[in-house]
């Protein structure tokens, strides 16, 4: 288990994000902004060309990549909207890593 802020809970997020996100790095980028944010989880394209995945972590960092996702992403990436759900606290972290799923 990771060690984690005191008093501050641990989320997971599902998200998905539309718009010009695939062949513009945002995978690459969204993995590297969820490490340097301390969280775990994954991310991958789907098929209707939109990137998916979900997040795990400190509340304050998950709500960090949320703005991040939804106003940043890779510098080509043209974000439309990013739908989350199945937000829920959880006891302890479910990866132990931020990976690319192909």
């Amino acid at each position: 288990m990771l060690p984690m802020a005191e008093g501050e809970p641990l989320i997971s997020l599902d998200y998905e994000v539309f718009g010009k996100v695939q062949g513009v790095f945002f995978r690459k980028y969204t993995q590297a902004e969820g490490k340097r944010l301390g969280l775990v989880g994954w991310v991958q394209n789907t098929h209707s060309g939109t990137v998916k995945g979900q997040l795990q972590g400190e509340s304050s960092s998950v709500r960090a990549m949320q703005v991040w996702l939804q106003n940043k992403g890779s510098p080509k990436s043209q974000i439309k909207r990013v739908e989350f759900q199945n937000e829920k606290t959880i006891l302890h972290l479910e990866y132990s890593d931020f990976k690319i799923s192909k």
